[in-house]
This record gives C-alpha cells, structure tokens and sequence, in this order.
C-alpha cells in the first residue's frame, strides 16, 4: 500500500518491449535504499515488483494489463518519473490509501495559473468520474491530490509549489496522458451496495414464491380455527 507522497522523481534507464510486456531499469536514489527483492515501488502511480537492483538503479517486469491500463507506452529512456516506496507499517499516513493499481488515464486539458498555485484541468470517461467527489482524493501519476472541481466530463486539481517541486506533475503540458487512481473506498461501497441488493432482490422473490406456495395449499382459515378452540 502507498500514501501518494512521492519520494523522489527517477529516470528511465531503459525500456525492453517483448510482444506484450516489457522489462523496465530506473535510477533512484533514494528509494533504492532499504529496498529489496520483491519489495513494491509506485512508478508514477503503478504498483510495480522489484525483481533484480543494482546500486540505485532497479528493474520491474511489466505485464501486459499494466500497458494496457497505463500512460507507460508514453515512457522512453530519460524520463522522469515519480517514485514512492511502500508505506511501512510504523510510518505516517500522510495522503490517503493509494494501491498502485491505476484504474485508467486522463488527458490534461489545460493548465492554469493562480497566484502561487497552478490548477490542472484533467479529461477523463465516466468510468472514473464517477467515482471521483469534490474535495475527495484522486491520485495522477501516483501524487495524492484533493479534487476541486468535478463535472461530467473532467476533474481539476490545484498543485501547491511544493508538490510542483518535488514530482513531475507539472513538466507535463496540454494533451499530456497521465496515470489515474480513484479512491479505493468508493469502488468498495459500490461493490458492496450491489452485492446487497441483489441479496435483497433474490430475498424479495424467494419470500413471495413462498407465500404464494402457503396461500395456495394452506387450510387454515376462521372456521378450522374456531372447529379447533383457537376462536
């Protein structure tokens, strides 16, 4: 599990495509400290699997899915990139829950700014609008923003200097792909309220073929009751 604060911004070593997957190398500094095997880094948002490190350069295998659903084919060799180890178990819960695995993209629209901060205007589908809230957490490119703005067709969000500083939010420009995260909570509780009333539909009919089985083969009426005492 990650936060959405990024540690550092990295640099594509290299990129070797196989037919579907790819095998990617990046240089980081920092979060190559302490980072084993099999240890989880986000890159630019993506959950990927440590599998070979060399001084501050590691390696992650990608497979197809992750192309698929991702900005990755827009990479190439020196990109920046944002980087975030793991959350430990004793560390600060800082952003919010980000897993790393990116429901889809969005294309930046425009980029505007205002005083000190700079507002991104990001177009997306429906798929993830909607579950995407004012003033609730949407992760790009594995940065934990607050969303500002929401309509039917695009979300915006406001980078303070400091996230401009230290990911690579804004070397991006109109027209740009970027890697898009939705709260996990929400897909959660949607999945759950379906769950339930479908429960409660399949609960709904089951209950009415059984009273209309007892309606029909039930004898007891006013007259078997006072026949027996009960009246």
């Amino acid at each position: 599990m990650f936060t959405g604060l990024i540690e550092e911004t990295g640099t594509i070593k290299s990129i070797r495509k196989g037919a579907k997957s790819a095998e990617i190398s990046i240089l980081g500094d920092l979060v190559t400290k302490d980072t084993h095997i099999g240890d989880s880094i986000a890159v630019n948002g993506i959950c990927m699997t440590v599998t070979s490190i060399s001084g501050n350069i590691f390696t992650a295998d990608v497979m197809a899915e992750t192309i698929r659903r991702t900005s990755l084919n827009t990479l190439k060799e020196g990109s920046r990139v944002n980087l975030e180890r793991a959350m430990p178990a004793n560390g600060r819960f800082g952003g919010h829950i980000v897993a790393g695995h990116i429901d889809g993209t969005g294309q930046i629209t425009k980029l505007e700014r205002e005083d000190n901060a700079v507002w991104i205007t990001i177009k997306t589908d429906m798929g993830i609008l909607k579950y995407i809230v004012e003033k609730g957490s949407i992760t790009i490119d594995g940065v934990s923003l607050t969303v500002a703005y929401v309509d039917n067709v695009c979300f915006k969000v406001s980078i303070i200097p400091h996230t401009a500083a230290n990911t690579i939010l804004l070397d991006k420009k109109q027209g740009d792909i970027v890697n898009l995260e939705n709260d996990i909570i929400g897909k959660y509780v949607e999945k759950l309220m379906g769950m339930n009333n479908k429960e409660n539909n399949e609960d709904t009919k089951n209950s009415i073929g059984k009273r209309a089985v007892n309606d029909v083969g039930s004898k007891i009426d006013e007259g078997f009751l006072m026949e027996h005492g009960f009246l």
